[in-house]
């Protein structure tokens, strides 16, 4: 597959450089042959005319040829389950639910909407509790 696709760039490549080396005349890929070869100026147009030809086919074959190769090598034979587990059931606000030993649940640490204006009341701590210091 690398190599393919470092092919399919050098002909991208040399197709936009033959194209580049054409002479803006319009017309193109639609000149028949002359008497006077590749000597004249018309006969050079000629060989750049039939080479971005042979590019352009060969730069569409191996596009379709990169895109059946990406379509039919990717498929997975089996699905890997080696990583699944179950995701730990959560509650409201994403809290976590509690244990299946029926312990209490834990409470939600942001503040239930509704409650009040808004603005969470500030926690008075337990009266046996060391003082907390800022």
């Amino acid at each position: 597959m690398t190599f393919l696709l470092v092919v399919h760039a050098l002909l991208a490549l040399a197709l936009v450089a033959v194209i580049l080396l054409q002479k803006s005349e319009g017309g193109g890929l639609t000149g028949g042959g002359s008497a006077g070869g590749l000597v004249s100026a018309r006969g050079a147009a000629d060989l750049l005319s039939r080479m971005t030809a042979i590019l352009a086919t060969l730069f569409i074959v191996s596009s379709l040829g990169l895109a059946w190769l990406a379509g039919h090598s990717n498929r997975p034979q089996t699905i890997d389950t080696t990583l699944a587990r179950e995701a730990a059931p959560v509650g409201p606000l994403g809290a976590p639910t509690a244990p299946a030993s029926g312990g209490a649940p834990i409470a939600p640490a942001l503040p239930t909407p509704g409650a009040g204006s808004g603005a969470a009341a500030p926690a008075t701590p337990a009266p046996d509790a060391p003082p907390v210091q800022n």
